[in-house]
């Protein structure tokens, strides 16, 4: 028993409905993701090893985490934003990686030895300067 020319109808409708649909997806899609500078990378691998190397700790999601797994955390998130052609810069970086959580939306912070706990992105921020600092002389 072959389909009706009613059903065959409906079937094409719905093949062209699909195909316009995906080809509007991909419309939609950016043509040329953001790319990380080599500059821009060298400057988030320094961030993320004084992150590693400090004697901070790192504030998400309800619980302290050491300084190391800190850096594997956002480097982790790095990775992510990368892929998807989400960051251009260290800005960037800091802004969509290091300063809350994507799951739960809490604010991570920094707490170092001797000082107060401080919102991420100032820590980040300040750490981002320290390198620029550096790398300028």
């Amino acid at each position: 028993m072959g389909l009706g020319c009613g059903t065959l109808g409906r079937v094409e409708r719905i093949v062209r409905r699909l195909i316009g649909l995906v080809l509007l997806l991909f419309a939609a899609v950016p043509a040329h993701a953001a790319v990380l500078s080599s500059s821009a990378q060298a400057e988030i691998d320094a961030l993320l090893n004084r992150l590693g190397t400090s004697k901070c700790q790192f504030y998400r999601n309800g619980s302290w985490h050491s300084g190391s797994e800190a850096r594997d955390h956002l480097q982790m998130k790095l990775d992510y934003l990368v892929e998807k052609g989400l960051i251009t810069d260290s800005e960037e970086f800091i802004e969509k990686a290091g300063t809350e959580s994507s799951i739960s939306g809490q604010p991570y912070k920094v707490r170092c030895p001797n000082q107060q706990d401080q919102p991420s992105a100032v820590w980040l921020g300040s750490e981002l300067r320290k390198i620029r600092q550096k790398d300028s002389k």
